[in-house]
């Protein structure tokens, strides 16, 4: 497949850089004209994925960075969400609904469970040089948007 067009993004791994992602994200996949709901689905999951690297991947809170590939292949957008912090143990138990590694901190434990609702694959894995990446992908029904249906 031959991507359409594509972004990347690095940015400290911070809260107040979470409403970034999530804006910037939505705003390059308006060129696929989206719907309403197809937006929101992809902003809440852009969140989600942010969150947990902000969350989880430094918890010493220094230097971190996160790094986000948006890429639009066709009908479809794929959006890659990776940190280098220090990676999760067992990706098959964070996957599962209500597990946290920060119970104390009033975490749901719903993150992943989230993006896997909003959006059509959602895919987690170790990166080679440490930390973990979220890749999502949603089909954009681009004819259904284009006539408000």
């Amino acid at each position: 497949m031959n991507s359409n067009n594509y972004m990347e993004l690095s940015f400290k791994a911070i809260s107040i850089n979470e409403g970034f992602a999530r804006v910037a994200v939505a705003s390059f996949c308006v060129q696929l004209n989206p719907s309403v709901d197809e937006i929101n689905d992809i902003k809440t999951s852009v969140s989600e994925a942010v969150t947990n690297c902000i969350v989880h991947a430094y918890p010493n809170k220094k230097n971190g960075q996160v790094f986000i590939r948006a890429e639009i292949i066709n009908d479809t957008i794929e959006i890659t969400i990776s940190d280098k912090g220090i990676g999760i143990s067992d990706i098959q138990k964070a996957r599962e609904p209500f597990w946290t590694s920060k119970p104390s901190e009033e975490r749901s434990g719903m993150g992943f469970t989230v993006m896997e609702s909003f959006m059509d694959h959602v895919e987690v894995f170790k990166n080679t040089q440490g930390g973990v990446s979220v890749k999502m992908t949603k089909r954009i029904d681009c004819l259904k948007s284009a006539i408000g249906g």
